[in-house]
């Protein structure tokens, strides 16, 4: 994979990133990477993100890993999970912009505050052709009930914020196609578990977007 810093606007401001891009001939599939809470050390640099983006480029399949407004070089400062909506958007936006990526195949990935961000714009945006959460916080009860396209989320049956079979039961009343899968032994945090499923994730992007 060829990495390089960018930088794209989102309203008045700028927002930084790391753009991953497989080598060879595009245009390329891309997955946007969303990164856990900013008010408690979340960023483009978590463990979780960089797995994420390590196992799509084992599938030649582009990334974009970006900081949400008001992280490290982001301007802006938290919006609550809303205004961060917008940073997701304006990520896809600019990846449309690029003559290696094929705007018909962007989809989210989000950890855990990251899918408070990327599920609902998922729910709202035509662009996404799938999407996967890690420790997913589904925000509303309505979110994804007519997104019939790919889906797949992971969890830890340890992990301390999230209840496993209850997001068990919300992914069972979504519409195919969609997966699930429960990670023994996986706590929130996934240190030293990130190649467990890392592959499932890569696997998974891979099967629905290089092959659409």
């Amino acid at each position: 994979m060829k990495e390089e810093s960018v930088s794209f606007p989102c309203g008045k401001i700028y927002l930084e990133g790391i753009l991953g891009l497989p080598e060879g001939k595009g245009p390329f599939p891309a997955v946007v990477v969303c990164h856990p809470h900013p008010l408690y050390g979340g960023s483009m640099d978590n463990n979780v993100v960089a797995a994420v983006c390590a196992a799509l480029g084992r599938e030649k399949v582009a990334w974009l890993r970006f900081n949400f407004r008001g992280v490290g070089r982001s301007g802006g400062r938290f919006a609550e999970g809303i205004g961060e909506q917008d940073d997701v958007k304006s990520a896809l936006t600019f990846l449309t912009t690029l003559g290696e990526i094929d705007p018909a195949r962007l989809a989210l990935c989000g950890y855990s505050f990251g899918t408070m961000v990327a599920i609902p714009v998922a729910d709202v945006d035509e662009r996404v052709q799938a999407i996967a959460g890690i420790s997913p916080f589904f925000v509303s009860p309505d979110l994804l009930k007519k997104y019939a396209r790919p889906k797949l989320f992971i969890c830890g049956d340890e992990d301390e914020f999230i209840n496993h079979q209850e997001i068990e039961r919300i992914v069972s009343e979504l519409p195919e196609p969609k997966g699930y899968e429960c990670i023994h032994g996986a706590d929130h945090f996934w240190r030293g578990l990130e190649k467990e499923w890392a592959a499932k994730l890569g696997s998974f992007f891979d099967s629905v977007l290089k092959r659409k």
